[in-house]
């Protein structure tokens, strides 16, 4: 992180108020964390871990939430240049294995174990669970892609991969229409399930699903 030069906020301005120098009061290498697709009733959940250079630009960013998606996908694409980031995907056996609140912290740990961190890192995870309640370095923050820039960067990124996923498995299953609701539960995609059945890509542990099997 030496390389990074200092970053200035002197001119920042954004829709949500980032806490950029509390981050940087955490630690001075920091990695964000958050997850993807916990509520779809189809495909995985993603997570990104995310490392931002000092200097970067933090104006693209916001909750992947409350982002158009022309601007997640802009800033996606500078996320992709300036940051250094990794990714980590529970599949949908997992899911319905071990549970959704697991797969996702499994997916947390794939993204972040990917990095060779120094000691003195730490890691802010989005929401109240801590994905290795072991590691000492995680911090748990509730909102924290609302709040902090690392998480913020993490849940872009998260997000729109994830969609590409959505996307390209829309193209065999086009009825479900994953392409525009990424799997979650909306009335076309409940109907398309009830005229058409699952796939191996559709969550049976999830109460709509396992409703509609058991019709």
């Amino acid at each position: 992180m030496g390389r990074f030069k200092k970053f200035k906020t002197k001119n920042y301005r954004t829709k949500f108020v980032l806490s950029i120098l509390e981050e940087k009061k955490i630690s001075h290498f920091v990695v964000g964390v958050d997850e993807v697709g916990r509520g779809p009733l189809a495909g995985p959940v993603v997570s990104a871990a995310v490392i931002l250079p000092l200097d970067f630009d933090y104006k693209c960013l916001d909750d992947s939430k409350k982002l158009s998606k022309v601007k997640r996908e802009k800033a996606f694409e500078i996320l992709k240049k300036k940051s250094k980031f990794k990714l980590g995907i529970a599949e949908v056996d997992e899911i319905d294995k071990i549970n959704i609140l697991q797969a996702s912290l499994i997916s947390m740990k794939r993204a972040v174990d990917q990095f060779d961190l120094p000691k003195d890192h730490k890691i802010l995870v989005d929401g109240p669970w801590s994905f290795d309640k072991t590691n000492q370095n995680i911090i748990t923050k509730i909102k924290g892609d609302a709040k902090y820039p690392s998480i913020a960067a993490a849940s872009i990124i998260a997000k729109v991969y994830r969609d590409q996923i959505m996307s390209k498995l829309s193209k065999n299953f086009v009825q479900y229409s994953w392409d525009t609701n990424s799997g979650y539960g909306t009335q076309k995609h409940l109907k398309a399930i009830k005229e058409h059945g699952i796939t191996v890509h559709h969550r049976k542990s999830f109460a709509p699903i396992h409703k509609i099997l058991s019709l």
